[in-house]
Formats: structure tokens, sequence, C-alpha cells
């Protein structure tokens, strides 16, 4: 089984790329859902979360609003909740790659946000940056809820730049040009790693 692992900065469009991939029946693990699922009512992250940082649980959930206040202002917070996530993240992914593996399929994408600065590319067998002009980033995320100029300032001084990324990608995928052309680029990256083709 072939291991793509897919990442990009904050508005580069790597939510979109991964559901091209998942059009194309690859299975995709999403480590922001699963962040997600660890976070909500009974999820298994909330007591820890709760005690590291007293008032970002509300009604047995992490209010996600109120923890991005706190640990995006502060490195040696976000290191705290990491510290938290990390290891239940890991899990969900090993669980992920094992039900692959038992069906036998013959590829798979991790998409992980944070993939280079976790040295998470020892992992996968192929790392796709995606990534687009950086007036479009900030439009793409200046238009999610809860997003302001100086938020996107600070997620973007605790990311690895851009150029770092793609400096250290096996594939970058230009996600500005549209639909069609990253679409295209993943079927060929398919070929490429299923069949050895060019």
């Amino acid at each position: 089984m072939k291991i793509i692992g897919l990442t990009g900065s904050i508005g580069m469009g790597k939510s979109a790329t991964a559901d091209l991939f998942r059009r194309l029946r690859i299975p995709v693990y999403d480590a922001d859902r699963a962040v997600h699922r660890l976070s909500e009512k009974g999820g298994s992250a909330v007591p820890a979360i709760a005690r590291a940082f007293p008032g970002a649980v509300v009604d047995g959930a992490v209010d996600r609003t109120r923890l991005g206040t706190v640990v995006f202002q502060d490195k040696s917070d976000l290191a705290r909740l990491e510290a938290i996530l990390h290891p239940l993240v890991k899990e969900a992914r090993l669980r992920f790659l094992r039900r692959a593996r038992a069906r036998r399929c013959p590829l798979v994408v991790l998409d992980i946000p944070l993939l280079l600065e976790t040295g998470g590319e020892k992992e996968v067998d192929c790392v796709v940056v995606v990534t687009c002009p950086a007036f479009l980033q900030a439009a793409r995320a200046l238009a999610r809820p809860g997003m302001s100029a100086a938020k996107l300032a600070r997620i973007r001084a605790l990311q690895m730049a851009d150029a770092e990324k793609r400096r250290r990608a096996d594939l970058v995928i230009q996600t500005g040009r549209g639909f069609r052309p990253v679409l295209a680029d993943i079927i060929l990256l398919r070929r490429h790693l299923l069949e050895g083709k060019p």
C-alpha cells in the first residue's frame, strides 16, 4: 500500500484537494476531522483540554473559538494542546491505516496540516503540498467564519513557510488554477504511484 502525505498551509485548498482524492475512491484520513471528533461531546481529548485550558470546554465539548484565542496567541499553549492531541490523533491514524491494509487498498492519503512540522514525511511514500498565490490564500482564509486578518497572521506565523513546504515536497499542486488541472495532477500522481509510470 502506498501512502500519500497531503499538506499545505491555511487557505491553500488542501480540503478541496482531499475531496478530489475521495472522488477517485482513494481513502483519505483527515487529521482535522479526527481532532473534531476528539474535541466534541464525549471525545477522549475533552477532559485533558478542560484541565489544561479552563473555560475552553462548554457543555461537555471544546469551544474551538475560545480555545483558539488562547493557543494562537502563545506558542507554549499551542505546544500543550498538541501534547494532548497528537498521541490521540496518531492512534486514529494508525487505525485508519490498519483498516486500509486489511481491505487491501493500493493507495491512501493522510491529510495532515502539520505533516512536515511534525516529521510525518518519514511515514509516507510521497509528500504532496498544495499551494496558491498569497492573495488567494488570504481571500479564502478570511472568508471562514470567525477569521480576521490578525488571527490569520498569527496562524501563518505558527506554520512552516509555504516556500519551505514546497521545497520539501515530492509534488506541488497549484490550486489557484481551478478544478480540472488539480484533478489531472492527482490522476497523474495515482498512475505514477500505482503503475510506476511518469
